[in-house]
């Protein structure tokens, strides 16, 4: 069974490289790119200099680890600055935002159950795909 790219990118291969996946505007300053598969959605999120994502919450849990770029991300009680190879884990429905540092940061996160509220957000066609690794 093939497993689809974010709801635009469907394809019957289960690969697919970061420039096969259509831009999502997640937040201003935040851009994914997204994989889902039939329980999970796996993203690749360049987030802006300086931005700020408020304090949000979801049902899905959020597991994800820091390719490049800083972050001080708090996750319910608890803050970090996070840099490259930090890792962190949000439970479903628990509280968190996040400081983008200076130099920006790219990050890969999962995300289940499928991140369904992202099928309605802004797509950005004709982005070029971050430089991997960052």
């Amino acid at each position: 069974m093939a497993y689809a790219l974010s709801m635009e990118d469907r394809t019957t291969s289960v690969f697919a490289g970061l420039d096969d996946l259509t831009p999502i505007r997640i937040w201003g300053g935040v851009v994914g790119r997204a994989v889902d598969g039939q329980r999970t959605t796996f993203a690749v999120i360049e987030l802006e200099q300086g931005r700020t994502i408020p304090e949000h919450r979801h049902e899905n849990e959020q597991i994800g680890v820091c390719i490049s770029g800083s972050m001080r991300f708090r996750v319910g009680d608890e803050t970090r600055d996070i840099v490259p190879g930090d890792t962190w884990c949000i439970p479903g429905g628990v509280p968190h935002e996040v400081e983008v540092g200076p130099d920006g940061a790219l990050v890969a996160e999962c995300f289940t159950p499928v991140r369904a509220d992202w099928a309605g957000l802004e797509r950005l066609k004709g982005r070029p795909a971050p430089r991997w690794p960052g």
